[in-house]
C-alpha cells in the first residue's frame, strides 16, 4: 500500500503544471470578422501573473491559466488596448469577444 501511495505522489509531482491549469479559449471579432492573425492577448490573474498568446488567422486564442478566480483579459490591437474581466477555473472555459470601436477607442464585450 505504501508503494502505491508513494508512486501516486511521485506521479502527481512529475505531471506538468499545464494539466492542472484552467484553459481559457475563444475568438475575437470586429464588425463580424476575425481580428486576424498575430494579435497579442494577455490574461492577468489577481496575483499579477500574466499569460500571453496571439490569435490565429481566425481570431482564435488559447491560454492555460494556473490561478483560479477573477482575471483581466487585454487585447493589443492597432496600437490600442481594450480590457475586460473574466474568470478562470480548473476546467476549460470559452470566452468569445466582440471588439468595438467607439469614438476612436476600442472596447471589448462578451459575445
Amino acid at each position: 500500500m505504501r508503494t502505491i501511495t508513494r508512486l501516486s505522489i511521485l506521479l502527481a509531482l512529475a505531471l506538468p503544471a499545464r494539466l492542472f491549469a484552467g484553459e481559457i479559449f475563444g475568438s475575437i471579432t470586429e464588425n463580424g470578422k476575425p481580428v486576424g492573425e498575430s494579435v497579442k492577448i494577455e490574461i492577468t490573474a489577481a496575483n499579477k501573473s500574466s499569460y500571453t498568446d496571439t490569435t490565429d488567422k481566425f481570431g482564435a486564442y488559447r491560454v492555460f491559466v494556473k490561478e483560479k478566480g477573477k482575471c483581466t483579459f487585454t487585447i493589443y490591437y492597432k496600437e490600442q488596448t481594450a480590457s475586460a474581466e473574466l474568470f478562470s477555473y480548473d476546467k476549460s472555459l470559452r470566452y468569445d469577444w466582440i471588439l468595438e470601436a467607439k469614438e476612436g477607442t476600442y472596447t471589448l464585450r462578451r459575445k
